[in-house]
């Protein structure tokens, strides 16, 4: 057995107990994560059914990234519909997990920021969005029609 040189004997590193990834510094991405998982290994073992797999993936996230996208201006969640669908595709795709983590850093950094800021330039941003919001709606209205069972008392330039 070998010493630490302070006199201590030293068990050697066997297989069974090497050091995870976090100990050692190293981030392991997400999609190594799911690949590691027993069911993705032995999907992947089978070339037809991992192509498939991929392929389903891939189609399912397009369409949620897609709906996302759709919806930004919407009121709802539209940028956390886009993320949900890169997170899916991350699964899978190096591509989409660049893209995932570039979307993660940009909107911590503009999280930040505006947290930095003065609390009128926060309601100035705020207020902003919210007229942009309410004016995709109007157009999106007018562009559809806008439906008999909205009061005539809201203002959407009718």
């Amino acid at each position: 057995m070998a010493s630490s040189g302070t006199g201590q004997p030293v068990a050697p590193v066997s297989a069974a107990r090497r050091p995870r990834a976090s100990e050692e510094g190293h981030h392991r991405r997400l999609r190594e994560r799911v690949a590691a998982t027993h069911w993705r290994r032995r999907l992947a073992a089978r070339r037809p059914l991992d192509h498939g797999y991929r392929l389903v993936v891939g189609a399912v996230g397009a369409l949620v990234v897609t709906f996302g996208l759709v919806t930004i201006p919407l009121p709802g969640p539209g940028w956390l519909t886009v993320i949900a669908g890169l997170f899916l595709l991350a699964t899978e795709f190096t591509w989409a997990e660049r893209l995932l983590d570039f979307t993660r850093r940009h909107v911590r950094a503009w999280t930040e920021w505006l947290g930095r800021q003065r609390v009128w330039v926060r309601v100035a941003v705020g207020l902003a969005t919210a007229a942009f919001v309410y004016g995709v709606l109007v157009v999106v209205l007018h562009a559809m029609g806008v439906p008999d069972w909205v009061p005539g008392w809201v203002p959407l330039w009718r």
